[in-house]
């Protein structure tokens, strides 16, 4: 009878053991945030732009840019490939990235804003030496 509540208690302390080695003092949230698919493809026009993004069959990001009173139909003025997908926050907001000789071109997404007049994609031109050379503003044309 001894022997069984020594071989319960020590088992007992085993797995209070294991369970308090598993605790982890900052868990992660379970709330599932609701969050938005990345389109395939996207055409966005800002005060000077008109800006199409497309997904590739090798998962990269293609960058074509016309001015903003041209035909999508008419050749880019600017083509820029591999570029990549950046999630920013847990609440759906991403941008994409693409590198054209060191100077950087980041369409950035915006779900979560403060103002309800944000517009829903923001085009950010950084040059190489990291002034930050555009900001606009883009409304979506297609999606």
């Amino acid at each position: 009878m001894i022997k069984k509540i020594l071989l319960g208690a020590i088992c007992l302390a085993q797995f209070s053991l294991v369970q308090a080695t598993n605790f982890n003092e900052n868990p992660v949230s379970k709330v599932n945030y609701q969050k938005e698919k990345v389109p395939k493809s996207v055409i966005i026009k800002t005060k000077k732009f008109k800006i199409k993004i497309d997904k590739q069959p090798n998962g990269n990001y293609l960058y074509q840019s016309w001015g903003a009173n041209t035909k999508i139909s008419a050749k880019p003025s600017m083509i820029i490939s591999d570029g990549a997908i950046t999630p920013d926050g847990s609440g759906g907001n991403y941008y994409f990235e693409f590198n054209n000789n060191g100077t950087l071109y980041q369409v950035w997404r915006n779900y979560l804003t403060n103002s309800s007049k944000k517009a829903p994609y923001t085009l950010v031109v950084v040059g190489s030496n990291g002034d930050e050379l555009v900001r606009q503003d883009a409304q979506v044309v297609k999606n």
